[in-house]
């Protein structure tokens, strides 16, 4: 062996041998260049944290390193066992590791072996949504709107899923619906012949549901009278709903206007839109969220059901307020928020000027004489977005008045509530929302107030009574009046209507399948902002929770919707 051999056996001399080369080499029968001086820090490794989901939260590290939000990567020796503790902020919860350890126990631990990295996942709740705006369009079923959802999904690549509209796009298609039309051996005789009703009887032609080409729609009524017999046609307060009064009660009210409709025999009660009439609402419902078992509160028209928006009850009014019954005492949502200090403003679309003289629900209620400052013009919602001033509850108004609510026609003469041009106004208000600084924690909720006379197969269902106080101002010779049923007091709901939630914390292409009225509107305000209920019915309502993930907050960058186009006909003559 050689002396520098010998030398490299030994460590007494080490260093003596690194000068001469390095004994590894030596040792091999090889020469080797000595090791460079490693720099600072190259003998450890870096553990990085990343905080997740809709919550918030801290991690912090023993030993010590990390503190994240603030610091959340610090480098360890090898070998260094790395404890890695959370702690939810405000009233979030902490759901899972993920990584390089894993589970939903409070702490993990890490033994730093490599470069490594672990996710913490905290997830929100309702506290995540501090802003609430909802919207009422007019006088839409749900059948009407939404019935052809499930065709729209299959052409657009959506998935499927179990879905409750018009039973001919199903997969495997089922029977389009079809009820009573007018015998035509009795047709309409208009003034100055006798007046002749739609004659229902055994010669009566079935009338089917079809794809209707007019965006403009004469009006049907859907106020208690014409409810009732939609319910069931031959006994209207029968328990059991036959759904197939629709055509005839249509055909009255064209008949009974003046002058008489062009569709005296109703058939307009059957029509429905598609995809291709209003490709706004239908990707909205599809990326976002709907429900199949959503409700009018009552079954009535469009004043009766406002009320129950803001109250939660028509205190016993089953028509419109008289212009001399004067206003309501009951408490709305607006004055429990009120009360409790929590910010809230509506936004209306008609009489900018004089708001609360637009025969809006909110000017049926007292309450509101006290708080015009609280309503401003619906241009001042963009406004608000953008200038960190959106209250923590807001309700937008339709516009009634400039035919921007969707509500049928009037009349021929007078053509309002074109569906397109409603639906171009209102995605210009979920856009601007969208694209604003209060898209992160908040939600649109958009729906409709009742049918409006208009064709759905799903029957009304059973609620409680708001307050116990049954209908007191039913005309002489009204249905309950001279018979009576289970549905002659406010202990069902209205007829289903179209839904759409809108947030990032919405689950995607979510169907909710749970029975709900609107006032569910109310009982999310009063859930999130620790309120009373107004009445039993809102209470019985659920709180809407299920619409929302907010662990995975999927829709954090929010989706491009289609442009709403106008350009279908306003045609009042020609139905299909």
């Amino acid at each position: 062996m050689s002396l520098l051999s010998k030398l490299c056996s030994g460590a007494l001399i080490a260093s003596a041998v690194l000068l001469l080369g390095g004994c590894r080499g030596l040792v091999n029968g090889t020469t080797s260049p000595p090791p460079s001086s490693p720099p600072p820090g190259a003998d450890e490794f870096q553990l990085t944290v990343t905080n997740n989901g809709g919550g918030t939260g801290t991690v912090t590290s023993s030993p010590a390193g990390i503190n994240c939000p603030q610091t959340c990567s610090a480098s360890f020796i090898p070998g260094t066992a790395v404890t890695l503790t959370e702690a939810p902020t405000n009233n979030f919860t902490f759901n899972q590791w993920t990584g390089a350890c894993t589970g939903t126990s409070s702490t993990c631990t890490v033994t730093i072996t490599a470069n490594s990295s672990v996710t913490a996942t905290f997830a929100g709740s309702l506290q995540s949504i501090n802003h609430i705006i909802f919207m009422l369009q007019e006088n839409r079923s749900f059948d009407e709107y939404f019935g052809a959802l499930r065709d729209y999904w299959r052409k657009n690549g959506y998935p499927d899923q179990p879905f409750d509209g018009l039973a001919q796009f199903n997969d495997p298609a089922g029977l389009t619906p079809a009820i009573p039309g007018c015998d035509p051996a009795f047709p309409f005789s208009p003034a100055p012949a006798p007046e002749v009703d739609c004659t229902i009887d055994p010669a009566s032609p079935m009338v089917s549901s079809f794809h209707t080409i007019s965006q403009c729609t004469e009006n049907p009524s859907p106020s208690w009278n014409e409810s009732h017999v939609d319910w069931n046609i031959n006994d209207p307060v029968n328990p059991v709903p036959t759904m197939d009064g629709f055509v005839r009660t249509a055909a009255n009210d064209g008949r009974r206007d003046s002058p008489p409709l062009n569709d005296v025999n109703g058939e307009r009660a059957m029509g429905y839109f598609t995809g291709d009439d209003l490709p706004y609402y239908y990707f909205m419902a599809s990326n976002f969220a709907t429900s199949d078992r959503w409700f009018s509160p009552v079954m009535s028209r469009t004043q009766l059901n406002r009320m129950y928006l803001v109250a939660a009850t028509s205190a016993g009014h089953a028509y419109p307020l008289s212009p001399t019954a004067g206003q309501l005492t009951n408490k709305t949502i607006f004055e429990l928020l009120q009360n409790a200090g929590v910010s809230w403003r509506i936004y209306v679309s008609d009489n900018q000027d004089s708001p609360l003289k637009d025969g809006s629900e909110e000017s049926m209620f007292t309450f509101s004489n006290n708080h015009a400052s609280s309503f401003v013009p619906a241009t001042q919602f963009l406004t608000d977005l953008q200038t960190n001033n959106l209250p923590a509850v807001s309700e937008i108004d339709p516009g009634f008045a400039r035919g921007l609510d969707e509500h049928s026609g009037e009349n021929p003469t007078a053509p309002s509530g074109k569906i397109q041009s409603g639906a171009a106004y209102v995605s210009t208000l979920i856009n601007a929302f969208m694209q604003s600084p209060y898209w992160k924690d908040s939600v649109f909720i958009l729906s409709w107030d009742e049918m409006g006379g208009f064709y759905d197969h799903v029957s009304p269902q059973p609620m409680p009574s708001p307050d116990g106080i049954p209908p007191q101002d039913l005309p002489a010779g009204d249905i309950c009046t001279t018979t009576t049923g289970p549905n002659c007091d406010f202990v069902y709901t209205g007829f289903r209507v179209p839904l759409i939630v809108i947030s990032p914390f919405t689950k995607k292409n979510y169907v909710s399948h749970t029975v709900a009225d609107y006032t569910a509107i109310a009982k999310l305000i009063e859930t999130r902002f620790g309120l009373p209920n107004l009445t039993n019915r809102d209470a019985a309502q659920m709180d809407m929770t299920e619409f929302f993930d907010f662990v995975n907050v999927p829709w954090m960058t929010p989706p491009t919707p289609p442009a709403q186009p106008t350009s279908l006909p306003c045609e009042y003559t020609q139905l299909q």
